[in-house]
């Protein structure tokens, strides 16, 4: 199956040197592509520019969103073909190379049921063995077969519903993809995962701060998106939040104040804190059983559960920084996790 004519590719990156490098060396040929960059200073312009690839440089005075650049680059789609849009645009980020035997399977996916607006693969980690971290975005990745409410950042859209239901929302920092699903499904559209691989990622995330950044950014997605849909049947995410505020603020809260009964009142408040101290630990261990159960060693799935407890303080960050900015009216930054 030909992809010529037929698909459209818009990759994105903001400094991402050799990683930006194999994306653009893993795309199909004769497949139209644009590149859309976030400010780079690696010399990923003049690279993308070098092969061919139409790029287009967002402007630095407007705050830098995944969301942005993706419609830049689907707008350059449709202006380089005289207006035309392709029938269908793949979505690929600048850290990820394209599986030379996904498009194929996805259109096929795509003509086998007209329905459809979106389908995704197997998206992989590169390196899953040069960290946790990255072990555990491979794990992220790995979501059910089958129809699904969202995709990644990497997908294929049947482009007119894309358009139609107005791109990405720019001035998200993260989670634009949930959003856009959302507003797909609303007006009568599927999303399906498949089973065919789909990109190689490089999260390269080595160090516990980066881990933590980017659960505080998911944080903030998760309660920008839960605020957005609030007073509707079924608010994206607001379980999330609920399960955030619950291990990581009203969970502490609790056990502080039995000690300070302990402390300054009767002694059993020191034996209400540990028991619900317990808790945690008690969570560990249940994250980890299913972890075992699929054939990870019990380190891995001990530190997994760990750093998944863990990273719930680091989503309340992110929660706490997303209704700080919008009680001050302060517009949202990018939390990057690399460099």
């Amino acid at each position: 199956m030909t992809v010529d004519g037929r698909v459209g590719i818009v990759a994105i990156g903001r400094n991402e040197g050799e990683r930006l490098k194999a994306c653009l060396r893993s795309l199909p040929p004769g497949a139209p592509a644009v590149y859309v960059d976030s400010g780079s200073s690696d010399g990923s312009v003049a690279f993308a520019r070098s092969m061919g690839v139409r790029v287009v440089e967002l402007d630095m005075g407007t705050p830098f969103t995944a969301a942005r650049a993706r419609n830049a680059g689907l707008e350059a789609l449709v202006e380089t073909a005289g207006g035309q849009a392709p029938d269908y645009v793949q979505m690929i980020d600048g850290d990820c190379t394209l599986d030379p035997g996904w498009l194929p399977a996805a259109l096929a996916a795509m003509d086998a049921e007209p329905g459809l607006a979106v389908v995704f693969g197997r998206r992989r980690e590169r390196f899953p063995e040069a960290s946790i971290y990255n072990r555990m975005c491979d794990r992220e990745w790995n979501v059910p077969v089958g129809e699904a409410l969202a995709c990644g950042g990497d997908a294929l859209f049947r482009a007119p519903p894309l358009i139609a239901a107005g791109g990405y929302d720019p001035t998200l920092i993260a989670g634009e993809e949930p959003d856009l699903c959302a507003r797909l499904r609303a007006a009568g559209h599927r999303i399906r995962r498949i089973d065919a691989e789909m990109t190689l990622h490089d999260a390269a995330m080595h160090r516990f701060g980066q881990y933590w950044r980017r659960a505080s950014r998911s944080g903030h997605a998760y309660a920008e998106l839960a605020w957005r849909g609030r007073g509707t049947p079924d608010p994206l995410w607001a379980r999330q939040v609920r399960s955030i505020l619950a291990w990581a603020g009203l969970l502490p809260a609790a056990i502080l104040l039995a000690l300070l009964a302990g402390i300054f009142g009767t002694p059993t408040g020191f034996a209400v804190a540990a028991v619900l101290a317990l808790a945690y630990p008690l969570q560990i261990l249940r994250l980890a059983r299913p972890a075992r159960a699929a054939g990870d060693p019990p380190g891995f799935a001990l530190r997994w559960a760990a750093l998944i407890v863990a990273g719930k303080f680091a989503e309340l960050s992110g929660v706490l920084l997303y209704h700080r900015r919008r009680l001050s009216g302060a517009a949202s930054q990018l939390i990057e996790y690399k460099g």
